[in-house]
């Protein structure tokens, strides 16, 4: 009896045409007929039992075609994004004659590829697989919402450190065709200004909008007792910091109770610190505005300010 698990290899799948160099080709026929075996693309086979397993079906993928996981499943095996999408893409060379089926899209492409390795799998590098996943994003028949998908995947790399938005604009004089194209500019220069997140985007939109005021500090550094932080947007020559808050504020106590400990640490100092969520910032824009605008005065006209004590003194 064989164990099927150990002919397949470390990867758990393999190709029909290898397991025939290792054993009798009539078995490998047999182990498929009976349901030992089971097919993923032609020629390549796993355990009936891993055949839903992604990392498998993206080795099979992979082997299957020669070519590189690229687009949303690059992302994936990056870790840049969390979901791992059903259909596999795949980029090949414009002479390959490998096609597109129900779980593989096959992606032709002239571009010299950078090939990298994440999870044991061969990839595209992460600033190509963020633009060419943006592209399919802004095309005119994709699926609703994928936008903000490819969106937020650039906001989780460049936040992280995972990529520069040097790298990404270095990628843009290869795709002169690119769907979304200046979205795509208008984001990085947000992100160059400091933004980390949609809710940051928008927030500072509103904020932006405010007659009379000056521009706000975005990602303004400040040391407290804990360490220092970085505040989403601030007027430190009035000492008023503007906080955006995402779902994790609402959802996750223990990231509600250490922002509120850091609200108070700031207030030790002399800040004042408001909150806005996703709602206030989308829909009541020109509420939180006024109530910033509001603030800001009240704290010009009572004269706080001044030299600011364990301020980092510089934007990251």
């Amino acid at each position: 009896m064989h164990d099927l698990a150990a002919l397949l290899g470390p990867t758990r799948t393999a190709s029909t045409a290898a397991l025939a160099t290792e054993v009798d080709p009539r078995s490998v026929r047999r182990w498929l007929s009976s349901g030992r075996l089971v097919r993923l693309h032609p020629g390549w086979v796993t355990l009936p039992e891993l055949a839903d397993d992604w990392t498998v079906r993206a080795h099979a993928a992979t082997g299957y075609t020669g070519g590189l996981l690229s687009h949303m499943s690059a992302l994936a095996v990056h870790r840049v994004v969390d979901t791992e999408v059903t259909r596999l893409d795949v980029t090949v060379r414009v002479a390959d004659r490998i096609r597109t089926s129900r779980w593989l899209r096959v992606h032709r492409s002239h571009r010299p590829c950078r090939i990298v390795t994440a999870r044991g799998l061969a990839a595209t590098d992460i600033a190509r697989s963020l633009v060419d996943t943006w592209d399919d994003a802004h095309r005119a028949r994709a699926l609703r919402g994928f936008d903000g998908v490819a969106r937020n995947a650039v906001l989780r790399a460049t936040r992280e450190r995972r990529v520069t938005v040097a790298l990404l604009e270095a990628e843009l004089p290869a795709v002169p065709r690119l769907a979304g194209r200046a979205a795509l500019l208008e984001l990085l220069d947000e992100i160059r200004a400091g933004a980390q997140s949609h809710l940051e985007i928008i927030g500072r939109r509103a904020l932006l909008s405010m007659p009379g005021l000056p521009r706000p500090r975005q990602q303004y550094g400040v040391l407290l007792p804990d360490g220092p932080v970085h505040l989403d947007a601030a007027w430190p020559e009035v000492m008023l910091a503007v906080e955006f808050d995402g779902a994790a504020f609402h959802s996750d106590p223990d990231a509600r109770q250490r922002d509120l400990r850091r609200d108070a640490a700031l207030a030790a100092l002399g800040w004042v610190v408001l909150r806005f969520s996703y709602a206030d910032v989308s829909e009541r824009p020109q509420v939180c505005a006024a109530q910033v605008a509001a603030v800001y005065r009240s704290r010009q006209l009572s004269g706080v300010g001044g030299a600011l004590l364990g301020d980092l003194s510089a934007d990251r």
